[in-house]
């Protein structure tokens, strides 16, 4: 029997991908989706965070969406800006150097040419090196900083794996003139009705009477092959956990140094307002300056085609961060924020909420990656595998998480 804990995007495709149905899924939650949840309120279609689909192969892509009417999903060309010193730039900022002011296009310029190449061994050496101290010191490390909400300089040079936007001195030029401003995802789905859709169709896969809600993992013991929740005593053949990887080793008694594995915590407002706002192309903007207390700001009705604003706000934390995040207090400071950067104008509240991710990003570094690959070797000896962003501790995409997911279940049973 195969016992998958977490009912998220990763859980529920490896239950999908399962040639028998001898499996049981438990999640915590009174509901499925993990962080891939949505909130109807009024008429605004909010989810935890932003989370859009880059799927780049077309059999994952065609499993997600298969069971999604045509309709239901839109398909959007990014457009992404920066807020810095009162004017956006296009991103990624290191292509756009070009669209700032004069004086500190020259010093971007001229730092980028300036840069002594050197070995570099931590995230924030890497922006140095790769693109000189101006691009590095006015978007790279403070927005990065806003993010992670940690020193970069504990961060592995590898830290966003390919989701980092590098970019060469002779792509910086030839942008000058010929914009070629995407990344690994020029355009992204996005169902109407937000991102819980997506959890419902992988769903369909999956025999509902095989997952059970607000169920979760207390202990395990390795050597009988069993599982204690807060329900009952299970015995597995197979353990395949999409909890956080340091949570695992929690459960399983694994000693491990637990100051190797860091995260930030991310605070979300999601806020609708009672008419549009100047910007009706931006999906999302980043914000750099520590004046403003959150590092971007995206627009919900500029992706899915409202008339009224809807806007989700993203405020990092170190996970070591134990003061109490007081809602109303950080309210009023984003709104106050969102003024000061011109997104509201003479717009009014009609709904909010508010929710904390915890994890959201996880700090990966180099000890952290020596010890997960460790203790996955050890755990994988014993049948317990560790799947997902946080299972596996790592950067990645949603499309990601479900290749790794069918992956597993192909390499365990050899399908």
């Amino acid at each position: 029997m195969d016992l998958i804990i977490g009912a998220g995007i990763s859980g529920l495709t490896y239950a999908a991908a399962l040639s028998h149905d001898d499996y049981l899924v438990i999640e915590k939650e009174n509901q499925i989706g993990g962080y891939c949840k949505t909130i109807y309120k009024d008429d605004y279609v909010w989810d935890y965070s932003g989370h859009f689909f880059h799927f780049q192969r077309p059999n994952i892509r065609d499993f997600v969406i298969g069971s999604i009417a045509k309709e239901e999903i839109l398909k959007v060309f990014k457009n992404t800006q920066i807020y810095y010193n009162g004017i956006l730039v296009d991103y990624p900022f290191q292509m756009n150097i070009h669209q700032l002011e004069k004086d500190e296009f020259i010093d971007c310029l001229y730092d980028l040419f300036d840069v002594q190449e050197t070995n570099f061994e931590t995230f924030k050496t890497m922006l140095y090196t790769k693109f000189g101290k101006s691009i590095a010191e006015k978007f790279l490390i403070p927005y990065n900083e806003k993010l992670y909400a940690t020193d970069l300089n504990k961060l592995d040079v590898d830290a966003m794996g390919r989701f980092f936007p590098f970019a060469n001195k002779e792509e910086i030029i030839l942008n000058f003139k010929k914009e070629q401003n995407s990344s690994y995802n020029s355009f992204f789905l996005y169902p109407k009705k937000g991102a819980i859709k997506i959890i419902d169709s992988i769903a369909t896969h999956v025999d509902k009477n095989k997952i059970s809600l607000e169920e979760y993992l207390i202990s395990v013991d390795l050597s009988s092959q069993t599982a204690q929740t807060n329900k009952r005593t299970i015995k597995y053949d197979n353990l395949v956990s999409s909890i956080p990887f340091p949570f695992l080793l929690d459960a399983c008694k694994v000693n491990y140094d637990a100051n190797i594995y860091s995260w930030n915590k991310v605070l979300v407002f999601n806020l609708g307002f009672d008419k549009k706002g100047n910007d009706i192309k931006n999906n999302w903007i980043y914000f750099p300056d520590s004046e403003y207390v959150f590092y971007r700001v995206g627009f919900y009705d500029n992706i899915i085609g409202q008339d009224k604003m809807s806007l989700y706000v993203e405020i990092g934390f170190n996970h070591l961060n134990n003061v109490l995040i007081d809602e109303n207090l950080y309210l009023d400071r984003v709104l106050n924020d969102l003024v000061k950067v011109g997104i509201i104008t003479d717009q009014k509240l009609v709904a909010y909420c508010s929710l904390l991710m915890d994890p959201a990003y996880v700090h990966i570094t180099k000890k952290s990656e020596k010890d997960k690959i460790d203790k996955m070797s050890f755990l994988n000896a014993k049948s317990v595998y560790s799947i997902g962003r946080y299972g596996e501790w790592k950067y990645c995409s949603l499309e990601d998480n479900i290749y790794d997911a069918f992956s597993l279940a192909d390499k365990i049973y050899k399908l």
